[in-house]
């Protein structure tokens, strides 16, 4: 595993911890104010790793609802990890079936955007004879795997701060805010063709409107589908990722 790809892929999810560690604080302070307890919290952070799908979850418990109806709202609000694992999985074929279950426990809307937007953006190095695109297309893996990790130790340490705070925390205190910030951060790079925008555009429209019609969750999936399909029909060029040698 190369190194320097693994070291890339740290640096590049450096600047997004500034949103995740206060949306970990919140996964973690929730939780313990909801009663359910501290190893609640640090369990669905372990096991779930997933900021928004944790905190319906979480929602559905303290509310007295049942823990079959708490999975059932995490996975709706997860089901857009579909639509990221289909998109990179032609990047990561070529790796084992352990690296890829392990690539996917990873899975968070940070890792794939800096890892998608290497693998595919301008600095791809897709141009016949760059070696150093080859390399790194060799070590797509290490990358993401640098991304990944540090993202998953931040959320875990910050999930535990929030544990160990609980209630302390004011009022106050807007943790919560740091959670749409989480994904402008995420967003706003990517907002340079037209294709993307009209993308986000109708997402966002979609999404608002699914979520006043009551459909609660799966609005967050009504807004993804409809903002590729307009995505799609706006855009004339379709690469497609490069075969990656054995």
């Amino acid at each position: 595993m190369s190194t320097g790809e693994f070291t890339a892929g740290i640096r590049s999810i450096l600047p997004m911890l500034i949103g995740v560690v206060p949306f970990g604080l919140v996964a973690g302070v929730t939780p313990v104010a909801g009663g359910l307890g501290a190893d609640v919290g640090i369990g669905f952070s372990t096991l779930v790793f997933a900021g928004a799908s944790q905190l319906a979850a979480i929602e559905v418990l303290t509310g007295g609802g049942t823990a079959i109806v708490a999975a059932l709202a995490a996975c709706t609000i997860n089901l857009r990890m579909l639509l990221y694992s289909a998109s990179i999985a032609p990047y990561l074929a070529h790796e084992s079936f352990a690296r890829r279950m392990l690539a996917a426990y990873l899975m968070t809307d940070q890792a794939y955007a800096v890892s998608i937007n290497r693998w595919a953006g301008p600095s791809a190095g897709l141009a016949a004879g760059d070696a150093a695109g080859l390399e790194r297309r060799r070590h797509r893996l290490a990358f993401y795997l640098g991304a990944a990790l540090t993202l998953w130790c931040s959320w875990q340490a910050s999930t535990v701060a929030g544990v160990l705070v609980g209630n302390a925390v004011p009022d106050s205190v807007p943790l919560g805010f740091a959670v749409p910030l989480v994904f402008l951060v995420l967003l706003v790079p990517t907002l340079t063709r037209a294709h993307a925008i009209v993308a986000a555009l109708v997402g966002g429209v979609a999404t608002v409107v699914g979520h006043e019609l009551g459909v609660g969750a799966l609005s967050v999936m009504l807004g993804a589908v409809a903002g590729i399909v307009a995505g799609a029909l706006v855009d004339d060029d379709h690469p497609e990722p490069d075969p990656v040698p054995t």
